[in-house]
């Protein structure tokens, strides 16, 4: 089953709306940061993209049509070549409210110093612990080579945000590209990917602040 939908947008640009979004409209499963998060088994692949080797993605996307957010955007240049007729939806926010955003999610996301004692206690008896801490370590790095360790330069961070959307334009074919805000709701996505727009049904709306810290405090407490 190919991936058929590449999203191309960094984390808190609306990808878990997108995501809830395109499996409604049948391109089931779509590849998110939760999807890692819940097989830290697959980190091994996100590894090996990381160091720049071949990945076999369709080992990877088994089950899947679709990808968004972090780890598949940064690779999707790859994932383009690898699969062809796959279009490419890049997902944009107001970069004064992404940053805002990011800032207080993804950058302060993990465990904290009481977690991670509980948890080096149960590192030698759980292989998916031992899994997961891969998943947050490559996080990180990848983290710090995208913003050069400066994310909380304020002004260099919008900076990057916005040179990466300009480069997703200059990459992308524009009869494989739409620049997409999750505001805009179901009409350009559908338009886009020619299929119909769902009847009597509210684009999704997920993933608020609180929602992420929660879900990210409840994945540290299950291992």
């Amino acid at each position: 089953m190919p991936i058929k939908v590449i999203g191309a947008g960094f984390g808190r640009t609306g990808t878990l709306s997108l995501k809830q979004a395109l499996e409604e409209l049948g391109f089931t499963k779509c590849y998110h940061m939760e999807e890692l998060l819940e097989h830290p088994e697959h980190v091994a692949y996100w590894e090996a993209a990381l160091r720049r080797e071949p990945v076999n993605w369709d080992q990877l996307f088994q089950g899947y049509q679709a990808t968004v957010d972090f780890p598949g955007y940064k690779y999707y240049q790859e994932m383009m070549q690898y699969y062809p007729e796959a279009k490419v939806v890049l997902s944009v926010r107001d970069p004064e409210k992404w940053y805002d955003s990011a800032y207080q999610t993804i950058y302060q996301a993990g465990p904290s110093l009481g977690q991670k004692i509980l948890m080096s206690f149960k590192l030698p008896f759980s292989p998916r612990l031992r899994k997961l801490i891969r998943v947050f370590r490559m996080a990180g790095k990848v983290w710090e080579q995208d913003f050069n360790n400066r994310f909380e330069d304020r002004k260099y961070a919008i900076e990057l945000f916005n040179k990466h959307i300009e480069e997703v334009k200059r990459t992308v074919p524009a009869d494989r590209l739409l620049i997409f805000d999750v505001k805009e709701g179901w009409e350009p996505l559908c338009r886009f990917l020619n299929v119909p727009v769902p009847a009597n049904k509210p684009f999704p709306r997920v993933n608020e602040r609180a929602n992420f810290k929660q879900k990210t405090q409840e994945l540290i407490q299950s291992v």
